[in-house]
């Protein structure tokens, strides 16, 4: 495993004991800790946290995910209440939903997110709400059902470029990722659209630009921009670590592209301070 450069530092902190308990009080699961997020103590000291809906085992195997890959179980139908009563335990003005892929249920989980949408907003109902989807496999009635129940910011990240796809997200498609974020701005052209995706796979820098026009042509106004870290000896391995410089360049030059708020800097996450991308996008 590649040694990690000295620009790459997390801030060590202790985690926000408070967070954890309120998490395990609910028996809720954070992306945070089951995709081990190098900023998960950072965030847990805030406090916030990414909830993780619809189980902990994935229907697809990325290769650059720690996230199980296993036949998952149902839907739990207390879940949505259960992310609602911690969300507004923790005070949460930003509450942030994603979860694993379900491919093997017909929505693709798409019900269990509009009613986790609906439960945040019965008990916080000034509070933002963004949701970070899967690709429902394409599906515009699972994507309806979900900006139907009217989240603030729709997030699906493509991850990665399109030829780095076989290896990097194999069950997935990237023109139907793409796919997903246009429809969801036709849809839904009140609610927020967002993406991210990872350096350090081995994609060109020119390969980065046609990435970002394909993700503007989209209506995509939020981007976020961060380092592969291998979270495992399990995953693929880091092909380059990018110098700091170099993703400013490219936030520069998203910028130009008329994207609103991009988030381009070696430790982003899609989710880390996501109230505060949001704050100088909803100026439209």
């Amino acid at each position: 495993m590649k040694r990690l450069p000295d620009w790459i530092r997390t801030r060590c902190r202790a985690d926000r004991h408070e967070t954890k308990l309120i998490l395990r009080k609910h028996g809720l699961s954070t992306v945070c800790e089951e995709a081990r997020c190098p900023n998960r103590s950072e965030c847990f000291s805030k406090p916030t946290a990414t909830f993780m809906i619809l189980g902990h085992e994935c229907t697809r195997n990325c290769g650059f995910c720690a996230v199980n890959s296993a036949p998952p179980g149902p839907p739990d139908p207390e879940e949505p209440e259960r992310i609602a009563a911690a969300a507004s335990e923790l005070g949460l003005k930003y509450v942030v939903i994603t979860s694993v892929t379900r491919d093997d249920l017909p929505d693709g989980g798409a019900g269990h997110f509009a009613k986790t949408i609906e439960a945040v907003r019965r008990s916080l109902p000034s509070s933002r709400i963004e949701v970070l989807t899967p690709d429902f496999l394409g599906d515009r009635e699972s994507l309806k059902t979900v900006l139907a129940a009217g989240p603030d910011v729709f997030n699906h990240n493509v991850e990665t470029i399109e030829r780095l796809y076989r290896v990097v997200r194999p069950q997935a498609v990237f023109r139907r990722s793409l796919s997903v974020l246009t429809q969801a701005r036709l849809i839904a052209p009140a609610i927020f659209v967002k993406s991210g995706f990872m350096l350090g796979l081995g994609e060109t820098r020119e390969e980065v630009t046609e990435l970002l026009h394909l993700l503007a042509e989209t209506g995509c106004e939020i981007v976020t921009i961060g380092q592969y870290l291998r979270p495992t000896g399990k995953n693929i391995p880091v092909v380059e670590y990018v110098r700091p410089e170099v993703f400013e360049e490219i936030r520069s030059a998203a910028l130009g592209m008329g994207f609103r708020y991009v988030a381009s800097a070696p430790l982003v996450r899609s989710s880390m301070n996501a109230e505060e991308m949001f704050r100088p996008a909803s100026g439209r």
